[in-house]
């Protein structure tokens, strides 16, 4: 399989992880960026380099990662698309409803299968609780609870796109490493959300405020009951806790590590003693950690081995025809956050997330809440 790669930045991940596998190849290398373009090109030997992703999709390549920056997430995996590609994407799914609609559109029209990059969802202990969730251990899941925290704001100086498309859009929007896992726990999507938000306590150097709150936290009610509960914050002062999760089930609950010195744990009903007595996390790594991810290949790769399982995962999914999160997934994960930009500006009253497998009118099929939504600009596949 010939890969070619969209972002020099993020797509190197994606490089160093294909490197492991024999039966594919990244033989090309798209950014607007001639440095980081040459510098990553040559640390793994792509051959080919463009600066536009259109005389990329026109090479010969069979697969592409979009690694660029979230607005072109939707545009160039579109092009992808129309030109019989595969694509693997960077999260979260799309910017707005609008791209979310021409994402849906793109795949249904498409040969090539469409795949989220979300690397959460194949973390070790991700992976562990999963099974554990699959094996009746924790009972009926009812409630979970993650959070991104991840103080940025040097980072936003040094990309100022992330100024526009993050923190200057109020609400939960980056929300996918922390909606993934726990929406593959449920087995289920988020029909509601319910936004509020900390106040503004921060600047930037000169002297502005951010479009986001501090710290933004989304209730969502899911389809068939249940509760999950996620906090985004990107300006605080403190240390990052990227991700950190709570799942609870008639018959147990998993408590992740959330600071320096902590351990992952759970309490089980038919594996611990009595009712107070916790388990190291760890302890059930022999018996529930996923074959696949105990790989040496992973451990080499980015975030812990996870880019290389997505990696992984994107090829096996092209050629059994099934991607491991499909379109449909992908937006699961990432409408709550765009839907929640509604609920804050409403002071936190509930908004339905619609269910884009259900939508063949655009904006007719939306929820009357959204019909009027902001669009935001579309971004110039050009410039950013």
């Amino acid at each position: 399989m010939k890969i070619g790669i969209i972002g020099a930045r993020r797509g190197s991940a994606f490089a160093a992880a294909f490197q492991e596998m024999a039966d594919v190849a990244v033989v090309a290398l798209c950014d607007v960026d001639a440095q980081a373009l040459a510098g990553t090109a040559d640390r793994f030997r792509i051959p080919e380099r463009f600066a536009e992703s259109e005389e990329m999709l026109a090479a010969d390549v069979d697969a592409v990662v979009v690694a660029s920056t979230i607005p072109l997430h939707v545009p160039q995996t579109v092009q992808a698309l129309a030109a019989g590609k595969h694509v693997l994407s960077e999260v979260p799914a799309a910017a707005d409803l609008k791209q979310c609609w021409e994402l849906v559109q793109a795949v249904r029209a498409s040969r090539g299968r469409n795949m989220l990059s979300e690397n959460v969802n194949v973390g070790g202990e991700v992976g562990i609780v999963g099974e554990m969730v699959r094996a009746g251990l924790f009972g009926e899941v009812y409630f979970g609870e993650a959070g991104y925290i991840h103080e940025g704001k040097a980072l936003v100086e040094r990309t100022e796109w992330r100024r526009e498309w993050l923190m200057e859009r109020n609400g939960c929007t980056y929300a996918t490493h922390a909606l993934g896992p726990l929406l593959a726990w449920t087995g289920d999507r988020i029909a509601t959300v319910s936004c509020l938000g900390s106040g503004h306590h921060y600047r930037d150097p000169r002297g502005r405020p951010y479009g986001m709150e501090d710290s933004v936290v989304m209730n969502g009610k899911l389809e068939h009951g249940g509760l999950l509960t996620v906090r985004v914050d990107m300006l605080s002062n403190r240390p990052h806790i990227t991700t950190y999760f709570t799942l609870q089930g008639t018959k147990g609950c998993f408590e992740s590590a959330r600071g320096f010195g902590e351990r992952s744990r759970v309490w089980l009903a038919d594996r611990c003693a009595g009712p107070e007595e916790w388990r190291a996390l760890e302890e059930f790594a022999e018996e529930f950690l996923p074959d696949r991810w105990r790989g040496a290949a992973a451990l080499g790769s980015g975030h812990g081995g996870a880019d290389y399982q997505v990696a992984r995962a994107f090829v096996e999914s092209v050629r059994s025809g099934t991607p491991a999160i499909d379109v449909y997934r992908g937006l699961d994960m990432t409408l709550p956050g765009l839907v929640s930009q509604e609920s804050i500006r409403r002071g936190g009253a509930p908004v339905p997330v619609p269910d884009f497998r259900t939508i063949t009118r655009f904006p007719e099929d939306l929820p009357a809440e959204l019909r009027e939504s902001v669009v935001l600009p579309q971004a110039d596949l050009h410039e950013v």
